[in-house]
């Protein structure tokens, strides 16, 4: 079945040129030229991807994802944007973005990040019927896969699908070390080394959710020139 996508941006340049590729690459495409535009859209029907600029007039694109993922949770988003310090990547993935890529951007690194996500999505839904109803527990941690959410110590918290899929992958490796590499992967659908930032950027937002205290976490560590490991019952010691 042809994936149907929205194409959010302002600039009429942009839009089109990405409407005209992803067409061309086999897409079904739809557009919508500021925010409120788009979240209309994007609630009203169904959509396997949605492209989205950040900076639009009427609602800006942190708002349009903040509002779509209360709506439709499980929907993948690729920010489209002409800020690239952390502080915006922090924000964009805060507000539940999947993936994000700065402008001026290669149209073939944007097809590659639709392809990966789409495929992301479409392999969490062919095992959904495997893992939806169960409950994986390790030690101090429970994942609920059906609602988002994570539970330390009983109290639930509740996670963007990249931070749950994250958590997933390193629940899976439990008290080993998980490469930046394995997580792209595993993750995301593929390995490039610019991407090991936004990594980072979404362990840094989970950490946050899961630890008291994120400079001495007890559950979450950092292993240096490798990954990140996660240690499923509560330390009193350092890792």
């Amino acid at each position: 079945m042809q994936k149907r996508l929205l194409v959010v941006d302002d600039d009429d340049e942009i839009r089109e040129l990405l409407e005209f590729d992803l067409q061309h690459s086999g897409y079904s495409v739809d557009t919508a030229c500021d925010g409120m535009e788009a979240l209309n859209k994007a609630v009203s029907n169904h959509y396997d991807l949605v492209l989205l600029d950040v900076m639009m007039p009427k609602m800006n694109g942190f708002d349009v994802c903040k509002n779509l993922r209360k709506a439709k949770p499980d929907i993948p988003v690729l920010l489209l944007t002409a800020k690239g310090t952390i502080n915006d990547k922090t924000q964009g993935f805060d507000c539940g973005a999947d993936d994000y890529l700065v402008k001026p951007f290669d149209i073939q690194e944007v097809l590659l990040r639709v392809k990966a996500l789409l495929r992301r999505n479409t392999d969490n839904s062919s095992s959904e019927q495997n893992f939806k109803q169960e409950i994986l527990k390790m030690g101090d941690i429970e994942l609920f896969p059906e609602s988002l959410e994570t539970s330390i110590l009983g109290k639930k918290i509740k996670l963007t699908p990249t931070e749950f899929e994250i958590l997933y992958c390193l629940m899976q490796h439990f008290n080993d070390s998980v490469s930046l590499a394995v997580l792209l992967d595993e993750v995301w659908g593929y390995d490039s080394d610019e991407d090991v930032r936004m990594v980072r950027v979404h362990v840094g937002g989970l950490r946050q959710k899961i630890e008291e205290d994120t400079k001495n976490p007890k559950y979450l560590h950092t292993v240096t020139n490798v990954g990140y490991k996660l240690t499923p019952i509560q330390q009193t010691e350092e890792v």
